[in-house]
């Protein structure tokens, strides 16, 4: 009896081992060398966020290269320590985890951790913006809803099919959950405590000197909130500044020019060990890179004593490896 236990235990134990070696496998680990920062695949509209000691960085996914139009059926995942060694981990989102968006496009996303859940806020282009849920921050990630969080309907001062697309998030230090979102307007509202429900009205963000194309993203420093967002096409971010999360803002100038080879740009502003980063994309994978074939870049920004920030420098070399 004891020998058939043990040897039950040992086999189970094998079973464990391999099915770790073989998910450590799928892993792929690689190390930037300047800007892109991943050339193995092509990446577009980063958005970053911090875990304990670790950056999850989340993108879409662009077809192989000289695409002629987007072609996005899921998103990526990858995570840094040092933001020099990198490891990309399995697919953990696809647009045809979503029944109701399956034949729709991988747009922008952005993930939100509270109470020790993921929340990954997804645009399909023209289905709405739906949320997917996971366990831990490398996914894999499950619909939540069975149906979009936001549809066109929400998006009561647009006409055009593509309107409710690129969402981002942001918890407030009071616990308050808020989602931003749109394309020629620029929507927000409040999010429930269960982080998959809208709390309230829908809202439009206006302020003298809005030129709003997408890609909103919020984020905070000594009590003032920055509205970073690409403006008119080809795509600048510009940025505004205000004392309360829903405004009023000031408009404060162009933060990042037109990124190389693309159309587009979407960025993201995270803090890391202590040093603030501006992430983006471009189309400057050579030979192959283009609007339509993109790429993740990452690159310091920093701030003036009046809480502007200084316009962002595009480099090729990138960020220094955090030691």
């Amino acid at each position: 009896m004891k020998k058939t236990f043990k040897k039950a235990c040992l086999s189970a134990l094998t079973v464990l081992i391999l099915a770790s070696a073989s998910a450590q496998d799928d892993f792929h680990r690689f190390k930037s060398k300047g800007n892109p920062i991943i050339k193995h695949k092509f990446t577009a509209d980063p958005a970053a966020i911090i875990k304990n000691d670790t950056l999850w960085l989340y993108t879409s996914h662009d077809y192989e290269g000289n695409q002629t139009n987007y072609k996005m059926k899921d998103w990526l995942v990858f995570s840094t320590t040092d933001l020099q060694n990198w490891t990309e981990y399995p697919v953990p989102l696809k647009i045809t985890d979503f029944e109701w968006a399956e034949s729709g496009d991988a747009f922008a996303g952005h993930v939100q951790e509270k109470d020790g859940k993921y929340y990954y806020y997804i645009s399909t282009n023209w289905t709405g913006i739906g949320v997917a849920v996971a366990d831990n921050p490398a996914g894999p990630f499950k619909d939540a809803l069975g149906k979009p969080l936001l549809t066109n309907e929400d998006c009561f001062a647009s006409t055009h099919s593509w309107a409710c697309i690129d969402p981002a998030t942001f918890i407030d230090e009071d616990g308050q959950a808020w989602i931003f979102w749109g394309n020629r307007e620029c929507y927000y509202a409040k999010l429930n405590e269960d982080m998959i429900s809208i709390d309230g009205e829908v809202k439009q963000v206006k302020f003298e000197g809005f030129s709003f194309t997408e890609a909103p993203w919020i984020h905070k420093k000594d009590n003032k909130y920055y509205l970073t967002y690409a403006t008119e096409f080809p795509e600048k971010i510009a940025y505004a500044m205000a004392d309360n999360i829903e405004g009023p803002y000031e408009y404060k100038g162009i933060l990042n020019e037109i990124a190389g080879n693309s159309n587009t740009n979407h960025q993201g502003v995270i803090e890391y060990k202590g040093e603030w980063y501006f992430l983006y994309h471009n189309g400057g994978i050579n030979t192959d890179g283009g609007s339509y074939s993109r790429s993740v870049c990452i690159d310091k920004l920093h701030y003036n004593e009046d809480g502007t920030i200084q316009r962002i420098v595009m480099t090729t070399e990138g960020v220094e490896a955090i030691k």
